[in-house]
């Protein structure tokens, strides 16, 4: 007993806590605040989605490893309007071959790195639908024709919008 009472005034000297404060404290400090997570929507892999002014819908490749979106475009030309720089580009649905011809400001160039080669794209904003909302962003141009998906979503979309689940498809209506 005296034993027990000299450690008791040891802890109490040296503001030791008893176990039960301490593991009191331990699942306060990490608490896990999930009250944005369970309002994120959770989409899969691929999704349906709109790109304006197009009325059919193309699918999407949801992917975390790449910042930026990007489309597939055809006939990619820059050119100059009133001392600026513009570039002008096809994109053909290919679910029913309805192209639309678009010419739109540069909002920058971008390299992108892969395997043993660099690649310089435009960079240009476009308006999209997915599920009920409707986002004006950043999309890289370039041919995907060799992609199964023509459209590939980026974080620039899906960072504070979705959580990504792949083992899923085609969740949002």
């Amino acid at each position: 007993m005296k034993k027990l009472t000299i450690l008791y005034a040891i802890m109490f000297l040296f503001g030791c806590q008893t176990t039960t404060e301490m593991t009191n404290n331990f699942d306060n400090s990490t608490a896990i605040d999930n009250t944005k997570s369970s309002q994120t929507p959770i989409v899969g892999g691929v999704e349906t989605l709109y790109i304006h002014p197009f009325d059919i819908s193309f699918q999407a490749r949801m992917d975390t490893g790449a910042e930026t979106s990007s489309i597939d475009a055809q006939n990619i030309q820059p050119f100059e309007r009133d001392g600026e720089k513009w570039v002008s580009f096809d994109i053909t649905n290919r679910k029913n071959n309805q192209t639309h011809h678009f010419e739109k400001p540069i909002i920058r160039k971008t390299n992108i790195i892969r395997t043993l080669q660099e690649e310089v794209r435009y960079v240009v904003h476009m308006s999209l639908q997915i599920a009920n909302e409707i986002i004006d962003t950043e999309f890289t141009l370039n041919d995907r024709s060799k992609f199964e998906y023509q459209v590939l979503i980026g974080r620039n979309i899906i960072n504070g919008r979705f959580i990504i689940d792949p083992s899923i498809e085609n969740t949002l209506h």
